[in-house]
């Protein structure tokens, strides 16, 4: 004979609502969310209520229930895994947060061509195929002083793509100083390896010569190549070689001279009281036949690498079969395009460009931010917290003025406690904000510096605070 306790698990399976009565209350669901995916939802529920029942529980299997359940479910499960935060870091070009924060006028542009047919590769003149690079190629011209130049996904692809034209089962030197490795481990002889060309190194790392590349130069040399050391410095007894004088090695010996910028710049910066970075303008006035840099970093647009320079080598990275591997989409062109535009207007560049905007933002409007943000944040964190405002610096961030900083002024957050795990759940619960808040946690403080926190942000900032759960 069966005992009572099996006969009720086996009755509370039984009235267990079946997948098809459940659907039937869910039209709306079904709507939104699509047929599979809601069935696929309530057999986990059912799954799961039935796993509570054979344990011994008295779980709510009510059809209302199982249908807030299962609505849990599916708004979880469709949560965009790609969302908004507050780059509270100190480090403005954050690449982990996603380097520059397009403008307005790039936003609208990706908007207006994403949602329809657009002109990407036709002429309207002619009413033939066009080419894509015209939406770009004459502004980065005109920007940079170049003859000629071209786009693709990112600044190594750049490298990569020069070198694989240029230089293929070739030789090129470059000073052992300037063998940068760039974020998530990827380094310039890697990259020079898959581009099908021969790094040479030359030179000591803190010391190179002229001469150095001159006895480096034989019959297999493609190219002379520079790397701004964009991400790091090499101070004290150092030597190096300049712009014009590799240029004038590189035309004696008929050589293309290369100068990969790295983050890239097209502004000079002391005219906005910044730390000086080359321009690609210098670089080529400076006798470079190409240059490549970054679209993302401080030029303020989107992620893209640019090669600018003479139009034969130009015109034959163009016909390189990885060009087409390696282009840009529609939206990024479009975006980039109204970014370079800015650029025609200098004086407006800080007001419109956000990436210059929060660079250039007075220590003193960062403090004010921070005394009309300390009360909240008060309010929010006491007891277990102390929260003061200090003064600290900002990086430019993804490999650009490596060590130059930026007077910037901070939310300082300590534990009364002084312990390490609070500030360790404190950054984890601001993280889980509707808005997630990243900050930086320094010398047994939580600190979050307000330069990228813009004015228009505040609101949203202040209004998420209460819903911490300390």
């Amino acid at each position: 004979m069966r005992d009572h306790a099996t006969t009720s698990i086996e009755q509370r399976y039984r009235d267990l609502p079946s997948i098809d009565a459940l659907l039937q209350q869910m039209a709306g669901e079904l709507e939104r969310w699509g047929h599979s995916q809601v069935t696929d939802a309530l057999r986990e529920i059912i799954s799961d209520l039935r796993a509570e029942i054979s344990s011994g529980h008295e779980p709510d299997t009510s059809i209302e229930t199982i249908r807030l359940l299962a609505n849990r479910k599916l708004a979880v499960s469709n949560e965009a895994s790609l969302v908004n935060v507050f780059n509270l870091t100190g480090t403005v070009l954050h690449t982990n947060l996603g380097r520059a924060s397009l403008p307005v006028e790039a936003l609208d542009a990706i908007t207006a061509v994403a949602r329809s047919a657009s002109n990407l590769e036709f002429d309207l003149d002619t009413g033939k195929r066009g080419d894509r690079e015209s939406h770009v190629e004459a502004l980065i011209c005109e920007m940079t002083g170049a003859e000629a130049a071209t786009a693709v996904n990112n600044n190594a692809a750049a490298v990569l793509l020069v070198l694989n034209t240029l230089a293929l089962n070739r030789e090129v030197p470059v000073s052992r100083g300037e063998l940068v490795e760039i974020g998530g481990s990827f380094r310039i002889p890697e990259v020079m390896s898959r581009s099908g060309c021969t790094l040479v190194e030359i030179g000591a790392t803190n010391r190179t010569h002229l001469k150095d590349y001159r006895n480096a130069i034989n019959d297999q040399t493609a190219l002379l190549m520079k790397v701004h050391t964009s991400n790091y410095r090499v101070e004290g007894f150092t030597a190096s070689v300049s712009e014009p004088e590799m240029a004038a090695l590189a035309s004696e010996q008929r050589l293309p001279f290369v100068i990969d910028l790295g983050s890239g710049n097209l502004v000079d910066f002391s005219t906005l009281g910044l730390p000086n970075e080359p321009t690609a303008a210098q670089a080529l006035a400076n006798g470079a036949d190409l240059v490549t840099f970054s679209g993302d970093k401080l030029l303020g647009g989107p992620q893209a690498g640019l090669i600018a320079g003479r139009a034969d080598l130009v015109d034959a990275i163009r016909k390189n079969p990885l060009k087409r591997a390696l282009r840009l989409d529609k939206m990024t062109l479009a975006a980039l395009a109204e970014v370079l535009k800015l650029y025609r207007d200098p004086q407006q560049l800080t007001r419109r460009l956000p990436t210059l905007r929060v660079l250039t933002r007075a220590q003193a409007e960062i403090r004010q931010q921070a005394e009309a943000l300390l009360p909240a944040l008060q309010d929010a964190l006491s007891p277990r917290f102390e929260i003061n405002i200090a003064d600290c610096h900002s990086q430019i961030g993804s490999g650009s003025l490596p060590v130059e900083t930026i007077a910037s002024t901070a939310l300082r957050i300590a534990p009364v406690a002084e312990k390490d795990s609070e500030l360790r759940e404190l950054a984890e619960q601001l993280r889980r904000l509707p808005l997630p808040v990243i900050g930086r946690i320094h010398k047994n403080a939580l600190w979050l510096d307000l330069r990228c926190l813009e004015p228009e942000q505040q609101p949203a900032f202040s209004a998420q605070l209460d819903s911490l759960q300390l």
